[in-house]
């Protein structure tokens, strides 16, 4: 009977931690050269983690320094043709000048982060 009793024990355990990791946030790494907006807010230059829920394509993405979460933002996760060479901050200038984030890749990922700033041009202009 103790034999039943723990072989539950560890198959209850097994489903919680399966059923969180499914809900487990995705991390990645931003950095970026030079002060930009995203979502309305300024980011100054620097190392930032990004954090989203789910598979996509639409996700809304946390920007964190430190644990404090600094923008977040609606984004869609694409497929990419080929894997990313590096990590890189696909930036647009807005008609007043100012730097907007329009999109995330990647180091090694099949996947980017397109933003709702980004017009059609995600493979082109990387801000590394």
């Amino acid at each position: 009977m103790r034999f039943a009793t723990v072989s539950k024990s560890v198959i209850a355990g097994l489903a919680l931690l399966l059923a969180s990791s499914a809900f487990a946030a995705t991390k990645a790494h931003l950095m970026l050269q030079s002060p930009t907006l995203v979502n309305g807010t300024q980011l100054k230059a620097g190392d930032y983690k990004l954090e989203w829920d789910g598979t996509g394509p639409d996700v809304e993405v946390s920007v964190i320094q430190g644990k404090k979460v600094l923008a977040k933002v609606p984004a869609k996760l694409v497929d990419l043709k080929t894997r990313a060479q590096q990590d890189s901050a696909i930036v647009n200038t807005n008609p007043d000048g100012t730097p907007s984030l329009a999109g995330v890749h990647f180091a090694g990922k099949s996947f980017a982060l397109e933003l709702p700033e980004s017009s059609d041009g995600m493979q082109s202009g990387s801000a590394k």
